[in-house]
């Protein structure tokens, strides 16, 4: 496992605006410098089909790089309660083959994402953590959240299904902001477009965010959107990309094509994976970011 950097080295700091809203304060001093986010969706932890090994790896990565981590939703999988008809003893860890099924989920996770959590921040609900919510009237994500504070030394923040996280990349005492709308996601992707076409939706309603970043339906693409503004202070024509990003998550329950209710319903395999988020500092005066896929 990769070791903690020094909090004194730290290039990055969180601040809580409001309940779904956070700013990401990123320092970089000199030309070349970058700092790395990973953003990761759709993990299904306590699902066996979850690819931990390939998890684990990239907070790995992302200790080594002290690289902020988001999570947006469907961290818990959640199925396999008694009360659901859904449940295949098949789905269910070892681990979690208990009669507090519910705290289980919350306290094995909690242990494992020990060693991450001075890089854990903004988690966000997804609709199986809203399941649980609306059915049996507690929040696996804010029972985690809570869980993980109490082991101290951590950023790590609650958010909501969407909201807004706001990197603030500070240089030489200018202050370059980047809205990132965070959303779990809806809808079934589709076979053909594998979501895609929900970004001009979401560019529509969207329009004062940088980035748009989605997750559900466990496809994963990066699409920019060129739009025309004005620059601040209104004497100049500039073009600017939005930035759609989704990512894939960690379960694939496709496997051989066996069976199993992902097969059953002509659903296709999936891909694996997150994406890292990087800002740089190029130039004098000048950052921009470019997303890569964490696979």
């Amino acid at each position: 496992m990769a070791t903690k950097p020094r909090r004194r080295d730290r290039r990055w700091s969180i601040k809580e605006q409001a309940r779904n809203i956070h700013v990401i304060t990123i320092k970089l001093d000199r030309v070349g410098d970058s700092q790395k986010v990973l953003l990761q969706s759709d993990v299904h932890w306590d699902n066996p089909h979850c690819n931990q090994e390939l998890f684990y790896r990239h907070l790995d990565e992302a200790l080594e790089h002290d690289a902020p981590v988001l999570d947006n939703g469907d961290f818990h999988c959640a199925m396999q309660g008694k009360w659901d008809k859904r449940a295949n003893k098949n789905d269910l860890r070892p681990e979690h083959q208990r009669a507090d099924y519910l705290d289980a989920l919350v306290s094995t996770a909690a242990e494992k994402l020990k060693p991450y959590r001075s890089i854990l921040t903004v988690r966000g609900d997804g609709n199986h953590e809203t399941a649980i919510l609306k059915h049996h009237e507690t929040s696996l994500v804010e029972r985690l959240v809570e869980r993980i504070k109490g082991y101290g030394d951590t950023p790590i923040a609650k958010g909501g299904y969407s909201g807004f996280v706001v990197f603030v990349v500070e240089v030489r005492g200018r202050r370059f902001p980047f809205k990132m709308h965070y959303l779990h996601g809806h809808g079934g992707g589709g076979a053909v477009t594998r979501g895609v076409i929900q970004t001009n939706r979401h560019a529509v309603y969207l329009a004062d965010a940088d980035i748009v970043w989605t997750g559900h339906t466990h496809d994963a693409f990066y699409v920019p959107i060129a739009r025309v503004r004005l620059n601040s202070d209104n004497t100049k024509i500039v073009h600017a990309n939005q930035v759609h990003i989704s990512t894939a998550g960690y379960k694939e329950e496709w496997a051989d094509g066996y069976g199993g209710w992902h097969v059953e319903r002509g659903a296709p395999p999936k891909t694996t994976g997150a994406a890292w988020l990087t800002f740089h500092y190029k130039a004098t005066n000048h950052v921009g970011f470019e997303v890569t896929a964490a696979a």
